[in-house]
């Protein structure tokens, strides 16, 4: 994979919006990316508190029901917010409402499971 620019500005500049009779679509940097995911958070479920090394992340929520923590921010985010997330800047997801709520997560740079720093978890992992 080459080298990725990992800036919120460079990021945008790589999402495509085409509007179409029938709606719109949004395509984003998939090419860039070394995992796409859907995360689905139950009620009640807390992510660990976590930065990332090697990667940033893109964060489209799909659902309401969430609330993130980004850096010293709590917000809950409106289906549709896309969030960027440079890398070892802490985060984290918790599920806030009475469904399970989900966020797309596009990991821009080389990285893998391994590349995450736990700064709290309740579930006692390192």
């Amino acid at each position: 994979m080459s080298e990725v620019v990992l800036s919120l500005e460079a990021i945008a500049k790589l999402i495509y919006e085409e509007v179409r009779p029938w709606g719109k679509f949004r395509s984003y940097p998939h090419q860039l990316a070394s995992s796409l995911k859907i995360i689905t958070v139950n009620p009640g479920g807390l992510l660990s508190l976590q930065y990332h090394r090697q990667r940033s992340e893109y964060w489209v929520f799909l659902d309401g029901g969430l609330e993130v923590t980004l850096g010293s921010r709590t917000w809950q985010p409106r289906p549709g917010e896309e969030l960027f997330i440079p890398a070892e800047t802490p985060h984290r997801l918790q599920g806030v409402g009475t469904q399970p709520a989900r966020v797309m997560e596009l990991w821009l740079g080389s990285s893998d499971e391994d590349d995450i720093v736990r700064l709290e978890d309740i579930y006692g992992r390192d």
